[in-house]
């Protein structure tokens, strides 16, 4: 991140716009000259000035804006009181919004079928259970088939194994019958859990499954493809009619209540990323900013672009980031503390150097000043205005007009 700089150029830009003549509207604010001859002035106030020494200091410490009550309320002066405060310094990085690859589905048919039917299409929004696309197996109806086929035979079995035991027991049949009927029970059950277990790898559930005795003929080939949980397709790769292999995905879900901002973290500010650390993120004019945490840091910085990725994962039931959208994030990178801090607004350019007016006993003076680190909103001052005093926040372009006026000799 670079710290911004002092805008002087807009400062520049807008003085020379105030240069332009059109202001009136009644009698204007004196320009008193010199500073030794206006009443009221302290000693300390005409003998002390800035810390900076140049020609606009020695000219600020000759002349004061003097005006009326009235007019500091017509030109719209706002004044405050130096005092110390915390420059909060950002670190500026830039994103996309992702899907949140937690909550992706590829759904994939389990059999090789025809397609018969397709219910869903790409943009809708699927409900978990819901039908997305129905198959015709031929794959199926065998597994179906050989499920219902374990099943009469362990039900005969199951007969043959009660009649030779009560036979046994009441010495009618030998021994060898009964032990030969229980292990004929035996593999009738491993063949029936294993056509269960064959039918659960095609997707069937238990609930299916026992169904199937009743199940009309035409619906032994019908296999379903199901979402697995509320989502929306964001990719399908199935048509009528097309021959779909087990290992083709016919669509892709995604939930989009959740998803990533990935945001680009150059290695220079790695120190500054941490996981936990908050951050305001903002897709441009006509989005809410919001704000958030960072979820997960990338372990390995890209060889190629010498950056790494810094996660943030955001609720989005408003659907208002969507996938692909650039972002930017801005990190806390530390609060400065600052004797004396002072809005960007209260700061002109005059003669090549950043000045404030300052409310005295005189009058409104243009005193230099040494700009420390600033930000977008606020400016440190480390020489030229002192903690209590009074100087102008707003309004300082007015009063930087009449300043530039020739000075008087009432």
């Amino acid at each position: 991140m670079r710290i911004n700089s002092f805008p002087l150029c807009r400062a520049a830009f807008l003085a020379g716009l105030l240069l332009l003549p059109g202001c009136g509207g009644g009698p204007g604010p004196k320009s008193a000259a010199p500073a030794s001859d206006a009443p009221g002035a302290s000693r300390e106030e005409k003998e002390s000035g800035p810390g900076p020494g140049s020609d606009s200091e020695s000219r600020s410490a000759e002349k004061w804006i003097q005006l009326t009550p009235e007019q500091i309320r017509q030109f719209g002066v706002v004044l405050g009181t130096a005092g110390p405060g915390k420059l909060r310094q950002w670190l500026n990085l830039s994103g996309e919004v992702t899907i949140n690859t937690d909550r992706v589905a590829h759904i994939v048919p389990r059999v090789i079928g025809v397609v018969v039917e397709v219910r869903k299409f790409l943009g809708d929004a699927v409900r978990k259970g819901e039908v997305l696309a129905v198959l015709e197996s031929r794959e199926l109806a065998d597994g179906k088939a050989a499920f219902l086929a374990a099943e009469q035979r362990l039900s005969l079995a199951e007969s043959t194994f009660r009649r030779e035991e009560q036979l046994w027991q009441k010495k009618i049949s030998a021994e060898q019958d009964y032990i030969q009927a229980k292990n004929g029970l035996a593999e009738a059950r491993i063949e029936r859990q294993t056509a269960e277990q064959k039918l659960h790898t095609l997707g069937l559930s238990e609930e299916q499954i026992g169904r199937l005795p009743g199940e009309p003929q035409k619906e032994m080939t019908r296999y379903e493809m199901i979402a697995p949980f509320d989502a929306v397709i964001v990719e399908k790769h199935i048509d009528l009619g097309e021959v779909l292999k087990d290992d083709t995905p016919g669509f892709k879900i995604a939930d989009l209540t959740s998803v990533w901002v990935n945001l680009d973290v150059h290695q220079r500010d790695t120190p500054f990323v941490l996981i936990g650390q908050r951050v305001v993120l903002s897709a441009g004019p006509g989005r809410a900013e919001t704000e958030n945490r960072i979820s997960y840091i990338e372990p390995l910085v890209n060889e190629q672009t010498r950056t790494l990725h810094a996660r943030v994962t955001l609720d989005n039931r408003s659907g208002q980031w969507q996938p692909g959208l650039f972002v930017t994030g801005r990190i806390i990178r530390e609060d400065h503390p600052a004797a004396v801090l002072v809005p960007n607004e209260a700061l002109l350019l005059m003669d090549g150097q950043p000045h404030v007016f300052v409310k005295t006993e005189a009058g409104f003076q243009a005193r230099p000043v040494r700009v420390g680190q600033t930000n977008e909103a606020y400016s440190e001052l480390l020489e030229g205005l002192s903690p209590g005093q009074s100087y102008v926040v707003q309004g300082t372009f007015v009063l930087k007009s009449e300043w530039d006026k020739p000075v008087s000799e009432d």
